[in-house]
């Protein structure tokens, strides 16, 4: 480990130059450009993953985490190469050499490490939730007895993703563990301004519903037994636990931090003494094992480790033809399947549909048609789960979820935490366990505290290379609302989730379209943004017959709402209903084009439909500047300019905040008479 370890940090063959406590460093080549240490949490690290052996145990790590991931077998290759940026590895080459992941059909998993800090524990609150679902509801066997680990320093208890998972953890009794290795700094902050007093344990010990354990994790026999009774605890059933294990941090924090100005030299060397593989050696030898057993072991391991490296830097360098693959989930019969995450194959071909309407269909309000539709998937799908703040009991603050926990359970359809970050990290852990969640964040701005699991979510399949995946929905009412605005409620924002890595984004103007576009999204191996419009599911606009218990919708595919010969008009969502309003006020002149969804969107069908009219104003509800119009402006501009007969014009409100009264929401919204006017204006020129 000590000597792999080495190799990894240094990027360069082994050398002897010895430091303190008998470790060895070697001079730096510069080819690993960005690198975090793991000496001092290491041995703890590894008798923690040497306890990892259920069929469906999984760890959250983070950037000091890689002894437990080589105690769990990650091969000594792609611990060396993953650093160098070379091909293969657990991200080939896309992501930096500490983030790592373990998928595995069966046995424990290392879910995707994050670059940010914290972001680990409601993933595995998620994936500790799916133990009990795999296990009690859908009677999976492999999930008897499986745990969730998450690891993290103690900079990490400060965060939001730490309280999410440990009130998820301990309001419903997850099998979860949380390790938390603390070796006093945070970077160059001390423990002391992360938790009062600098012990987090200390002061979690008031959580009656959490076994808690604190020890020297340098002591590998005192780590042992405490690791030991943690676990056992989680795997009764009894609860989550919390272990703190107090360790030294034995190089800088990271590559470029050199420690000055924040630790004295006696600090630092007053730590060297502490090292715990020292003191492992002194408790294995001569109790366990021979002085030249020891030795026969050290020289084992530095030749697999010397010849993981030379196959580590023979690797090529990443193929960029490829950097491109993965942002979304490969397509066809040969489509590669990520490793973990999402319903299989098989399971998304039994729920076939077809994006042929049934005829004659009743005709239902928007709100429900988005229930009707859960329904159905619930019905169809043992694997698909809703939840979000208020959906269960009171049926959600719309109350499109209304009367879906009394038909399916509340194992299925349930209410979480007042927390964001943990609705999103949960489905995120749910998702990479198999099942398809569906999340209800309340309104569009309720999700600003989810913003890093969101971007982790739609960046796994990428910065995995395909070996983990989260296809989830995230169902976000935003808009205006029926004659009342406000900067909370009245969001719309939607171009930020236009250009989120990996993520497709609808936008139904009606109850029919809600129903398939929802379906292809619950039915999709990609995650998506489902954005139910305030106005629509508070009126009657938007009212269309239902399509059927099959009907499927596929993403990219706009809608000609009315043909037209001489004008173009773009838009989206409740702003659907007001262009067609107005564009009735110029006969057939103005064909109006409903994009259903803007990531992807139907290029094809504006070019096409610009082509002919030569003419295009885009209306939508976001903010004008750097909405998404200006995307759809830019390539008409780019594909089109010489069949434009006028400038393309935007009609948006203006970049302030919804404000609350009618009169003013009004003033801000893009209504019929502006429309209108921009459609006259663009005839006329």
């Amino acid at each position: 480990m000590d000597e792999l370890e080495e190799a990894i940090n240094r990027g360069e063959r082994l050398g002897a130059r010895p430091e303190p406590g008998g470790r060895k460093q070697v001079p730096r080549e510069h080819l690993v450009l960005y690198q975090f240490s793991a000496r001092g949490h290491d041995v703890a690290q590894c008798i923690l993953g040497a306890m990892l052996d259920g069929t469906r145990d999984a760890a959250g790590a983070y950037y000091r985490s890689r002894p437990l991931l080589l105690s769990l077998g990650l091969p000594y290759a792609d611990a060396l190469g993953s650093p160098l940026g070379r091909r293969g590895g657990f991200s080939d080459g896309r992501d930096i050499g500490v983030v790592c992941n373990l998928p595995r059909a069966e046995g424990p998993v290392v879910l995707p490490m994050a670059g940010d800090v914290g972001s680990q524990y409601t993933p595995v609150a998620g994936w500790a939730q799916a133990v009990t679902y795999h296990r009690d509801v859908l009677r999976d066997a492999r999930w008897n007895g499986s745990i969730g680990v998450a690891l993290g320093g103690d900079g990490s208890v400060a965060t939001n993703g730490f309280w999410s998972a440990l009130t998820m953890a301990t309001t419903l009794r997850l099998p979860m563990l949380f390790y938390v290795e603390d070796n006093g700094l945070g970077i160059s902050v001390g423990g002391e301004m992360q938790t009062p007093g600098g012990n987090i344990a200390a002061n979690l010990a008031a959580f009656g519903e959490l076994f808690v354990r604190d020890g020297d994790g340098c002591d590998p026999i005192a780590a042992a037994t405490l690791l030991q009774k943690c676990v056992a605890h989680v795997r009764s059933g009894a609860g989550p636990a919390l272990v703190r294990l107090t360790v030294p941090r034995l190089s800088s924090h990271s590559g470029p931090d050199n420690q000055k100005g924040y630790r004295t030299e006696a600090e630092i060397a007053a730590d060297q003494t502490r090292d715990p593989l020292p003191r492992l050696k002194a408790a294995l030898v001569p109790a366990v094992m021979s002085p030249a057993e020891w030795t026969t072991l050290e020289a084992e391991v530095m030749d697999a480790v010397e010849s993981a490296l030379a196959e580590a830097r023979a690797r090529p360098a990443p193929d960029p033809a490829t950097i491109d693959r993965f942002l979304h989930a490969d397509v066809g019969p040969d489509a590669a399947e990520a490793i973990l995450g999402g319903l299989s194959r098989d399971e998304r071909d039994a729920l076939r549909g077809t994006d042929v309407p049934a005829p004659d269909g009743p005709p239902l309000r928007f709100a429900e048609a988005v229930r009707r539709t859960l329904r159905r998937e619930l019905e169809v799908n043992p694997k698909l789960v809703v939840f979000g703040e208020d959906v269960g009991k009171k049926g959600g603050v719309h109350l499109v979820t209304e009367g879906l926990q009394r038909d399916f359970g509340a194992a299925r359809v349930f209410d979480t935490s007042l927390s964001e970050e943990g609705i999103i990290g949960r489905a995120s852990g749910l998702a990479m366990s198999g099942l398809m969640p569906v999340a209800e964040i309340q309104f569009r701005k309720y999700a600003d505290p989810a913003t890093e699991q969101l971007n982790n979510t739609g960046t796994m399949r990428w910065r995995t290379a395909n070996r983990f995946a989260a296809p989830m929905v995230v169902r976000m009412p935003g808009g205006f609302g029926k004659d009342v605005g406000d900067p909370w409620h009245s969001l719309s924002d939607e171009v930020r989730f236009a250009h989120a890595y990996g993520w497709q984004v609808a936008i139904p103007s009606n109850a029919s379209d809600a129903v398939g576009l929802l379906r292809a999204a619950m039915r999709s191996p990609n995650p998506t943004i489902f954005f139910e419009h305030r106005s629509l599911l508070m009126t009657g606009t938007g009212s269309a017959p239902y399509p059927g218990d099959d009907y499927v919708l596929p993403f990219g595919r706009a809608a000609i709402r009315r043909t037209g010969t001489d004008c173009t008009l773009v838009t989206w969502g409740a702003m659907v209903h007001r262009c067609l309003e107005a564009a009735e006020r110029f006969g057939d002149r103005v064909e109006v084009i409903d994009l259903r969804t803007i990531a992807p969107w139907d290029r094809d069908a504006v070019l096409t439909s610009v082509t002919k009219t030569g003419r295009c104003v885009i209306v939508h509800e976001d903010n004008r500047t750097a909405g998404f119009g200006a995307e759809v402006a830019g390539v008409i501009a780019e594909a089109a300019f010489w069949r434009l007969d006028a400038p393309v014009q935007r009609v948006a409100p203006a970049d302030i905040p919804m404000p609350y009264h009618e009169v003013l929401l009004e003033a801000v919204l893009p209504g019929v008479e502006r429309i209108a006017e921009a459609l006259e204006a663009t005839l006329s020129a």
